[in-house]
């Protein structure tokens, strides 16, 4: 953060100074999780939705913090305000006017946002000191913590932008006044919440819509929405995709072990990147944080070279494990249509470059609305399209048909040349395919978050080892 006395941040967030002198000066950056208290940072004490921040006010101030900033008055060194979130955010937005030179991008999209992150943060860090959420901080309690962790000397910081509701990201670009603002896809994630899908593109296009003066908007090429939502208005526009008329686009792809391999084409050249994170839902997240180094002017061969050396930097999100001639894709850090259907085309594509059998783990997709039933079917129905040899429905049954289930029983899952549908009640009681699996095969673990399906994955390689080892 930027250094303030505690009188500069009391009147930038309207609060009241307690147990503190006016004159001392903050540099360091809040925290919300006290277990995360050190040195150079404060305490925020934010009332979540199942902990009270106020209850470790005292654990943060022993820790190291200087001071808290709370929202109810406590026998420690603080300042009170009316609201925590508000006044973390009338702080970050201080800081984003006072740090002129700071470059700022903001990325909102329906899936790939947090893989573009981490894309885009190898390529800036080449070129100077770089700021971006660890994991999934995209609220409007993690943006703001996001933005106050810069310093005079970061030269760019990447913002995530997620929303619940219209008007999220409005507000959200309210406070970081990006630079840069991009919208990758609009897809059904959160649909149970929005209604529609024209209704979540009108809140991804906030970004959009948002932007400062001087901005300039990054659209993906992917649905009929994002590529319209700068229509009408004066920023510069850069778009991106496989199409010969996108402004940053894939020429000459191919895929080899599962990986993206293409020419990047902009309008300051042509060179060839080799992704090193798989999937063919990648594609689309490496040519979008290329959009953004274009528009920040980073040199094309600095760019291509960054995404042919950057690798998966967040948990469960198409993490791979080669165990004893299984591999295995955990995919389990959330699950929409879209990126599940991608999860499991990369699956078929695996398994035929290495000869075995394919096995989809997939628990339920959450937040899907009245589509839920039928969007379960479809992902169902392209698991048999595309040759995938099993899928393990785990926790519903909203993917399979009645008929057609591997009689586990007597251990009989052949079924010809298509797909055999298994259900379980439980992670558990899924783990008993494994004895069934075989040096070569493939296996997906992919669920909604709340699934807690990287538990499945780490019981499915537990087990194989097992077994493997008998």
């Amino acid at each position: 953060m930027i250094a303030l006395t505690i009188s500069e941040i009391a009147k930038i967030v309207h609060g009241q100074i307690h147990q503190l002198a006016d004159e001392l000066i903050i540099d360091q950056y809040p925290v919300i999780d006290s277990r995360l208290v050190s040195n150079k940072t404060f305490f925020a004490a934010y009332k979540g939705e199942s902990v009270d921040g106020h209850d470790y006010v005292s654990a943060a101030i022993s820790a190291g913090a200087p001071f808290a900033l709370v929202s109810q008055a406590v026998e420690a060194p603080s300042i009170i305000v009316g609201d925590v979130t508000k006044a973390l955010s009338l702080l970050a937005h201080e800081l984003r006017k006072r740090l002129s030179n700071l470059k700022v991008i903001g990325i909102t999209g329906s899936q790939g946002k947090t893989t573009t992150k981490d894309l885009l943060r190898h390529i800036l860090e080449i070129e100077g000191q770089t700021v971006a959420p660890e994991g999934s901080l995209n609220n409007e309690i993690g943006v703001p913590l996001t933005l106050l962790r810069c310093t005079p000397s970061t030269r760019y910081c990447i913002l995530e932008m997620g929303a619940r509701h219209v008007g999220d990201i409005a507000h959200l670009v309210e406070i970081a006044e990006p630079n840069v603002g991009m919208v990758l896809v609009v897809g059904s994630a959160h649909v149970g919440e929005f209604g529609s899908r024209e209704n979540i593109a009108e809140a991804k296009a906030e970004m959009i819509s948002s932007l400062p003066d001087g901005a300039t908007a990054i659209l993906g090429t992917y649905d009929p929405y994002t590529p319209r939502m700068a229509d009408g208005l004066a920023f510069p526009v850069i778009t991106f995709g496989e199409s010969h008329d996108c402004n940053v686009r894939a020429a000459d792809l191919e895929y080899r072990e599962g990986r993206a391999h293409f020419d990047l084409v902009t309008s300051h050249g042509r060179t060839a990147v080799s992704l090193q994170i798989v999937g063919a839902h990648q594609l689309p997240n490496a040519l979008g944080a290329a959009a953004v180094a274009t528009a920040l002017d980073i040199p094309i061969d600095t760019i291509a070279a960054a995404l042919s050396t950057a690798e998966a930097a967040s948990k469960w999100r198409m993490e791979m494990h080669d165990v004893n001639g299984l591999l295995l894709i955990n995919d389990s850090y959330n699950a929409n249509p879209e990126s599940t259907a991608a999860a499991l085309r990369t699956l078929a594509l695996l398994a035929q470059e290495r000869g075995g059998v394919t096995w989809a783990f997939l628990g339920k997709m959450h937040e899907l609305g009245e589509s839920t039933a039928e969007d379960h079917a479809e992902i169902g129905k392209l698991a048999r399209e595309i040759g995938i040899d099993n899928l393990v429905s785990v926790g519903t049954d909203l993917y399979l048909e009645s008929s057609d289930v591997g009689d586990l029983e007597n251990g009989d899952l052949e079924n010809g040349d298509e797909t055999v549908m298994h259900s379980f009640a439980t992670r558990d009681d899924a783990l008993s395919l494994v004895r069934h699996f075989s040096p070569g095969d493939v296996v997906l673990v992919k669920a909604s978050r709340a699934e807690n399906f990287e538990l499945l994955a780490e019981g499915i390689l537990s087990t194989w080892r097992v077994g493997q080892a008998e």
